[in-house]
């Protein structure tokens, strides 16, 4: 019997291993299968999956780029994709991954909302979304995450405030939240979280001041919190987080002053930046007691007192800046610190600039860090000579001593500084010679010496500095004349400034060799001879001023060649001759000044001269006619000769060429019979010159570049006699077919006004600078900007309601029923996207840029571009096998736009790939659920007015079936065939019938 026992003992132990393996077994199975799917849910997520090749089943998802798993359960723990150019979503999938500890994706391009299932992951330590386009508010149950250490979500488009609940995150050590547009202020209760070491919320809208009770966070070394507009003072608590190492406060509106133990309480600081506050009080002496500090920036406050800090304990430091304080102590000896940098070796930069001290520079300027790159003490009280160690400082590339009181003479030891870009010592009071040594700075690019009292020649050595873009030598005792090395200086292109010396000779004839040249000013010398004709060959002058020499002779023709020159001054010579007939005919010149010269003979009327405020002719007393307002005697009639024709030729003569005239009228008006005049519609244009257009727009700088495409670019200006804020738009000619493109604009800008229609106000035609031919169009400015940037731009991102977005649809679709039911001939539009429908003060929408307009039944036609039909996406498909372009093509492009207007996404959009565009995207949302495609902010606004205004059940279901109409019209109007496209009328009807049933919601 106790064999047979033991026999059947061990069949039944057998049995119950095998069970509980196979059990273990199918939960591992099932585990991983979870995960697997969660991967794959990631992936279908991501719109270039190509990035996730390594992801396909010819391997075990643990082996897949960027996952680890854990060697026991095969479970999925960390998630590392960073800088993969991942594009598209994060997938909500991603919260069952259940043994995730770690989870990056910094620096790719994912966008939308941050998935609240993300909360779920209660073993996430790490999670890492840096770098990316999410938007939406930081979901707050992510504070479920209770083992989370660092949670980075900067550089992204986040909006909302900081959740609270962060304070339950008891292990958070790192919370980098920087770069966003957060509101809301710091909470208080974040101050609950005592691991914190890190902390980096900088360049958000905060607002508020800097809590208290983040004093508690006693372990925190980082504290970046820079341009958050933050105001107040600093809380006391702040000052003793011992452990401090960065802290970073810089633009923010905060008060008070430092405490004077400030260097004892944070010994271990690295950066203190407080730079662009409104700090007041002395610099804590203390600081000196920071050893380690590399970068000490407390500019632009208001800063007072003696500088005590004892730099030479502060060796590592490589940057300084004090500037734009008031540390008024001036007791002679204010620049003594100086000496205390010579132990600073890694000093790269200072900035003492607008401090207001006052006294000698010491020799021990020149014992400073042989690394030092920039040396800037602009605006002080300084005085007595340039110590000549300044040579010493061998690496500089930027030197600025202007606006102090330094005599004596430049160094010549200045000339070792071989590195050296931009030098200024201007408005001093140095004299002697400009030193030879100075030639020895082939880098130069900027000089300026001006306003001092240099003497002798201007040195030819400058000629070396071949990279010299601008030199002022204005306001000196130079002599002599203009050494021919320096104009033989192709580099000069900005400015060449020697007024008010005393130079003298004939200005040489290589100054016509400067011909990127665009200020050239050599007035109140006493230059002589004729002033030479190769002049004209400075071709990009702006300013050409050589008032108040001993010039003569006649004005040489070359300067015909000026064609962009804005302010031409000539006074105060000995000039004769008549007053050029060239001057007249320069387009975009705004002053030109000949008084007080010898010139004889008719003031000119037309060009410059017909505006008496825009020219000047006075001290030339044989000057006769002109402007009523000039005063001069009219000039005399030339003597008619007495020889008298026979009156029969006299007869011939007259009634001959009057006869012609009068059949030339009679045949052109009957051609031109039934036609109707357009003088009417010519002068509602006020008329502007190329001149009146480069003011308007600042010289057409960058700064006011609103827009640019392939035919033009768009500047924001004000033209002065209307003070009107307009939109130039100038058309980019070397292009191919954008003349063609500036016709059509102009032809059907002619003929058709309405609401919902850019507004015109004139065109252009004129020549630039370089004689080029120039052409623009000047539109009203619309403040708001293009629906393009409100749908697109981070800066007007969740701005658009729904009632906006239907009031902006029916604005078009009315421009459109206008161009194509009501103008006669019928206009279509061929390029209508975002990017052309612009938005004024009260958010009305406005069709414009007409460059590839039609004009159906007409041979209009042929002056619009041929072979463009339209932008990639918007243009109806039928134009890509060469249809004849019909409003049918138009109705397309709308229904493009009002799908985009709706679902956010562009019709390029990446996930639009294998067939899949975005009519289809959205037909087939019509079949399951409207709203899975509504753009994320609009449902963001859908789900705020549905809680503001405690919306039913019902009233959220009619507007889920107004969206489900309007996403219906869109899809209707851009299916491919055109016949079976809605009618526009049709269109504007439908959408004016759903805003009325949306407003009384």
């Amino acid at each position: 019997m106790p064999r047979t026992s033991s026999n059947m003992k061990f069949p039944v132990a057998f049995l119950f291993s095998s069970l509980v393996t196979f059990v273990i077994t199918r939960t591992i199975s099932a585990s991983n299968e979870t995960d697997y799917e969660a991967l794959l849910g990631f992936k279908s997520m991501i719109s270039n999956e190509e990035a996730l090749s390594s992801w396909n089943a010819s391997f075990h998802f643990c082996n897949w780029s960027g996952v680890s798993c854990g060697k026991r359960h095969r479970r999925v723990t960390a998630l590392v994709l960073e800088s993969q150019g991942l594009q598209g979503w994060l997938s909500p999938h991603v919260g069952n991954l259940s043994f995730l500890g770690v989870f990056s994706l910094k620096n790719n391009s994912i966008i939308g909302r941050i998935p609240h299932e993300l909360g779920r992951l209660s073993r996430l330590r790490r999670l890492n979304l840096g770098s990316n386009g999410f938007n939406g508010v930081i979901p707050t149950n992510l504070s479920s995450c209770s083992n989370i250490e660092l949670l980075a979500l900067y550089d992204n488009k986040l909006v909302g405030s900081i959740p609270k609940d962060f304070s339950f995150l008891s292990k958070l050590t790192y919370l980098h939240i920087d770069t966003n547009n957060l509101t809301g202020g710091i909470p208080a209760a974040l101050g609950n979280i005592t691991s914190m070491e890190s902390f980096s919320a900088a360049n958000n809208p905060f607002g508020g001041s800097i809590p208290d009770t983040l004093g508690r966070w006693k372990s925190l070394r980082i504290f970046y919190c820079g341009n958050c507009s933050l105001s107040g003072t600093i809380p006391h608590s702040i000052y003793n987080l011992s452990l401090l190492t960065n802290i970073s406060l810089a633009v923010n509106q905060l008060t008070g002053s430092l405490p004077s133990a400030l260097g004892v309480m944070l010994p271990h600081l690295l950066l203190l930046q407080l730079r662009d506050n409104q700090l007041t009080g002395s610099l804590p002496s203390s600081i000196s007691n920071c050893s380690n500090l590399r970068r000490l920036e407390v500019s632009d406050n208001s800063f007072s007192g003696k500088l005590t800090i004892n730099f030479a304990t502060l060796k590592d430091i490589n940057f300084i800046n004090l500037g734009n304080n008031m540390y008024r102590f001036h007791e002679g000896d204010d620049m003594k610190f100086i000496d205390t940098l010579q132990n600073c070796s890694k000093l790269d930069k200072l900035d003492l600039s607008y401090c207001n001290f006052q006294g000698h520079l010491p020799e021990s300027i020149g014992n400073l860090s042989h690394q030092l790159r920039f040396l800037n003490l602009r605006g002080n009280h300084l005085y007595g000579n340039l110590p000549s160690s300044i040579g010493n400082l061998g690496g500089l590339t930027i030197l600025a001593l202007d606006y102090n009181r330094f005599t004596g003479k430049i160094p010549s030891t200045i000339g070792k500084l071989r590195k050296l870009q931009i030098g200024d010592l201007s408005d001093n009071q140095f004299s002697g010679p400009i030193p030879d040594a100075i030639g020895n700075l082939s880098l130069l690019i900027t000089l300026d010496l001006s306003t001092n009292g240099l003497e002798w020649l201007v040195p030819s050595s400058l000629g070396n500095c071949h990279q010299l873009s601008e030199l002022y030598l204005d306001e000196n005792k130079l002599s002599g004349n203009i050494p021919k090395q320096l104009l033989q200086l192709s580099s000069l292109n900005i400015a060449l400034g020697l007024s008010q010396n005393n130079m003298s000779g004939s200005l040489p004839k290589e100054v016509g060799d400067l011909k990127m040249l665009t200020s050239l000013d050599i007035s109140d010398n006493r230059f002589s001879g004729n002033i030479p004709s190769s002049i004209g060959g400075c071709t990009s002058l702006l300013l050409l001023s050589l008032k108040g020499n001993l010039f003569q002779g006649t004005v040489p023709p070359s300067l015909g060649f000026l064609r962009g020159i804005s302010t031409l001054d000539l006074s105060n010579n000995n000039l004769s001759g008549q007053i050029p007939p060239f001057l007249e005919r320069l387009k975009v010149v705004e002053y030109v000044n000949l008084s007080f010269n010898d010139f004889e003979g008719e003031v000119p009327g037309i060009g410059v001269f017909a505006n008496a405020s825009a020219f000047s002719v006075l001290g030339n007393s044989r000057l006769c006619g002109g402007l009523a307002e000039l005063g001069l005697l009219k000039c005399k009639e030339k003597k008619k000769h007495n020889k008298r024709f026979p009156l029969f030729l006299v007869i011939i003569l007259i009634a001959s060429p009057l006869f012609m005239v009068l059949c030339f009228v009679y045949v052109w008006c009957k051609k031109k019979k039934g036609q109707p005049s357009q003088s009417s519609t010519d002068e509602r244009f006020i008329k502007v010159s190329y001149n009146q257009l480069l003011k308007a727009t600042n010289n057409f700088s960058e700064a006011n570049l609103i827009g640019k495409g392939g035919f033009s670019s768009v500047y924001k200006g004000i033209l002065d006699h209307e003070d009107t804020l307009v939109a130039v738009k100038v058309i980019h000619l070397q292009n191919p077919g954008a003349h063609k493109s500036f016709i059509s604009e102009c032809e059907a800008w002619k003929s058709i006004r309405h609401r919902n229609l850019l507004k015109i106000i004139t065109s252009c035609s004129s020549v630039d600078f370089q004689g080029n031919d120039f052409k623009a169009l000047v539109y009203e400015f619309m403040p708001n900007g293009s629906l393009h940037d409100w749908l697109h731009l981070h800066a007007s991102t969740s701005r658009l309601n729904l009632l906006q977005r239907i009031s902006i649809l029916i604005d078009v679709a009315s421009a459109l029923d206008y161009l194509h039911n009501h103008c006669l001939p019928a206009i279509v539009h061929c390029d209508l996207k975002p990017s052309n429908i612009l938005l004024d003060d009260d958010m009305v929408a406005h069709v414009g840029d007409f460059g590839l307009a039609r004009f159906l039944g007409t041979d209009t036609n042929q002056n619009s571009t041929s072979g463009i039909r339209g932008t990639i996406g918007y243009a109806a498909p039928e134009y890509g096998g060469g249809s004849e372009m019909a409003s049918s093509g138009d109705v397309y492009s709308f229904g493009i736009l009002l799908l985009e207007v709706i679902t956010g996404k562009r019709p390029t959009d990446n996930i639009f790939t294998e067939g899949l565009n975005l009519h289809k995207f959205d037909f087939m949302a019509l079949l399951d659920h409207v709203t899975d495609v509504v753009a994320d902010d609009l449902v963001h606004f859908l789900q705020e007015n549905a809680i503001a205004t405690q919306c039913t059940l019902e009233n959220a279901k009619k507007t889920e079936e107004c969206l489900s109409s309007i996403v219906k019209i869109g899809v209707s109007c851009s299916v491919d065939s055109p016949q079976q496209r809605m009618n526009i009328e049709n269109a504007l009807h439908e959408l004016r019938h759903i805003l009325d049933t949306l407003q009384n919601i």
